[in-house]
């Protein structure tokens, strides 16, 4: 499972691996359910690689998020999503310290947690994600 071909689907729960292209969309595979299922156009999709994390300095890619996760869970899941905000932020804050709290919202940092959980569910290879990343820079 490439992290490039991880989706997520506005208004379908969990995330997405795309298997084949077709005329009008994709076919994904769910993480969740280990099912099949076209995804056309008209469907709202952000691509995981393509999304980041504001910090003071910089914009940090997902990958380097949950790469920094599976460092400190041991590529294990994380707490819940559902924990309170309070220890959401907490934990967020040792994972990434220097994330600007006033841009990233608890709402974001339960979404990347609920993400990371399902791709350690899903037994996906945290230890790729930098390898991939300098891979895309080098061929550039």
């Amino acid at each position: 499972m490439e992290f490039s071909k991880i989706i997520a689907v506005a208004g379908k729960p969990g995330l997405f691996e795309i298997l084949s292209q077709t005329k009008s969309g994709v076919i994904v595979k769910s993480l969740l359910e280990d099912k099949r299922m076209p995804i056309t156009a008209t469907h709202n999709v952000s691509l995981l690689e393509n999304i980041a994390i504001f910090t003071y300095a910089e914009d940090i890619p997902l990958a380097q998020v949950f790469k920094n996760i599976a460092d400190k869970e041991g590529g294990k899941e994380a707490i819940s999503h559902k924990e309170s905000a309070a220890k959401l932020t907490a934990y967020f804050a040792e994972v990434l310290p220097d994330y600007d709290d006033e841009r990233v919202y608890t709402s974001n940092i339960k979404k990347v947690i609920q993400w990371y959980n399902i791709l350690a569910k899903a037994n996906f290879d945290f230890s790729t994600l930098i390898q991939e990343e300098v891979t895309t820079d080098e061929e550039e």
